[in-house]
């Protein structure tokens, strides 16, 4: 007879909940940000451009732009690129809803597509079924941290003259064919969230290699001012325009000297996050009920979140009760994401509905983030699979 579950009255798995992600921070970024706090600049200061240039380096773009979140970085990416009211931008079902929402918040039209199954990544044949005369680009989302499959999407961003851009929050410190994402296409956007690769606290950024892209993200994070306090001071004057429509999303110094100290660590934190995923891969093996997402070939997979999908015909509950009875574990599985059509802002807006992304929404019903970030024991991911495995035996057909 299957052991009893906490859920039930059964002891749990772990007496203490283990998040789904959490931030790694040591002394020497506590000292980076202190060191700030203590010198003239807390903001538009030299760390800032610090910070972008070893970031730029560190993922072989010729330019980086702080800005204050993932979502601010998307909104400076779709500006870069000029977007009109009428303008349409192709966005996959599962994402953040911050990648679809900052392209309506700079005034043109996200259009939904549906994923592959099996990645959950956007769907190329989706996209060529969606394009229209009004489309100007494709934002291809690296979902958990795993590249997209980049030749394909610039064999139709060509044929139809599209701009692709990369929602790459999930993806720092993975490759694709050998090369970093951040320099893949043409404005490659990064989140720096507590949860994620590596955390500013708040905090994005957005590479490319076209100086005239850079230039005009620079702009629109100091409300697309046209002289700075710097090139005012130069000049002896007070005088400035403002042209366009932009905003205050700079990054603090402070945030900047945790990024540039954090970035130091990168290559140590995503080697952890994929010793915890092979560690997974290994234990689930041999857990019916439950796999995980495909990694394609050339990938260099950054892990930001271990997603596995439930084989929910097997089971006598649904992907709800198997979350509350993980948690009740001590697991602190997390889901991502509702696809973002199924949204109500998406449903009175645009009219989407149901049926529309079968692919996304199927996967929806089935889909489980397990905990993983550098800081996880491999004990950690022992008692997650073990309190999988005890759920998925009480539950099986």
């Amino acid at each position: 007879m299957p052991e009893q579950l906490a859920i039930e009255g059964g002891r749990p798995v772990r007496d203490r909940m283990l998040p789904y992600g959490r931030q790694t921070i040591d002394e020497a970024d506590i000292a980076a940000v202190v060191k700030v706090l203590r010198s003239d600049w807390l903001t538009t200061g030299p760390q800032v451009e610090a910070f972008e240039q070893a970031f730029a380096r560190r993922v072989g773009a010729e330019h980086a732009v702080a800005v204050n979140s993932g979502t601010a970085a998307l909104a400076a990416a779709y500006h870069a690129l000029n977007l009109r009211p009428d303008d349409e931008v192709i966005v996959p079902a599962i994402t953040f809803a911050s990648t679809a929402n900052a392209v309506i918040q700079i005034g043109a039209n996200p259009v939904i597509v549906d994923v592959a199954p099996d990645t959950l990544l956007i769907d190329s044949q989706s996209i060529e079924a969606r394009i229209t005369p009004r489309t100007r680009a494709i934002v291809a989302v690296d979902y958990a941290g795993q590249p997209c499959d980049y030749e394909d999407l610039r064999v139709v961003a060509d044929r139809h003259g599209l701009m692709v851009v990369s929602d790459a929050c999930h993806a720092l410190g993975a490759t694709w064919r050998g090369k970093s994402v951040g320099c893949l296409t043409p404005l490659t956007v990064f989140s720096f969230h507590p949860v994620k690769v590596i955390t500013t606290g708040e905090g994005g950024m957005v590479t490319t290699s076209d100086s005239a892209l850079a230039e005009r993200m620079r702009a629109f994070r100091n409300h697309c001012i046209t002289a700075d306090f710097r090139e005012r001071a130069s000049r002896g004057s007070w005088e400035y325009t403002i042209d366009e429509l932009g905003g205050n999303y700079r990054l603090s110094d402070m945030q900047c000297a945790l990024g540039l100290s954090q970035l130091g660590k990168l290559d140590d934190f995503v080697a952890r996050r994929r010793a915890v995923a092979a560690r997974y891969d290994e234990l689930i093996a041999d857990v019916p009920g439950v796999a995980p997402l495909m990694v394609q070939p050339e990938v260099g997979h950054a892990y930001h979140l271990y997603v596995v999908r439930l084989e929910v015909e097997r089971l006598t509950a649904d992907r709800r009760a198997i979350f509350a009875a993980l948690r009740a574990e001590g697991v602190g599985v997390n889901v991502h994401y509702l696809p973002v059509h199924l949204h109500q802002l998406y449903r009175e807006r645009y009219g989407t509905k149901p049926g529309d992304c079968p692919d996304a929404e199927a996967a929806y019903e089935r889909i489980l983030s397990l905990p993983i970030f550098p800081g996880m024991s491999d004990a950690d991911a022992t008692d997650t699979v073990t309190a999988l495995a005890k759920v998925l035996r009480r539950y099986q057909r």
